[in-house]
């Protein structure tokens, strides 16, 4: 599932989706195999205006076109849940990404990828230099 309009101005989910899409996924992600009912609620308590069933049938019933969800019908319900995990869509979506970016930039983006590691946990730098030490090894 690539994501086509990556919105690197965005924050967190809303760079993958749209802010309504973001939202059903983030429920659907903390409470696996809802109904398109129960989804509506849980929007509803998160933000003062109600949305009608129909808007977010619609919503959900794209993100199943997409991929990013599947339909299971039981009995006479239909539940709703995703098909990857939020760590596997993210790993998914950074590996893409990352790729592109090389792909498009080369060594320019690795060069700013290490100078932005000054500003992160130390830790980080030392997971990133057994890693290269790894792939280093593994290529010998």
């Amino acid at each position: 599932m690539k994501i086509e309009n990556f919105k690197y101005h965005e924050r967190g989910m809303n760079r993958f989706f749209g802010p309504l899409e973001a939202r059903v996924m983030t429920i659907l992600w903390d409470h696996p195999e809802l109904t398109i009912k129960d989804v509506q609620h849980q929007l509803e308590l998160r933000q003062d205006k109600p949305l009608s069933f129909n808007t977010v049938m619609t919503v959900m019933n794209r993100l199943v076109d997409k991929g990013f969800l599947e339909k299971l019908r039981v009995r006479k319900a239909s539940l709703y849940r995703p098909t990857r995990s939020r760590e596997e869509f993210l790993e998914a979506q950074s590996k893409e990404l990352s790729g592109e970016l090389l792909d498009e930039f080369g060594p320019l983006i690795v060069n700013h990828m290490v100078d932005a590691l000054d500003e992160v946990n130390p830790d980080l730098l030392d997971q990133l230099e057994k890693r290269i030490q790894q792939l280093k090894k593994e290529r010998s």
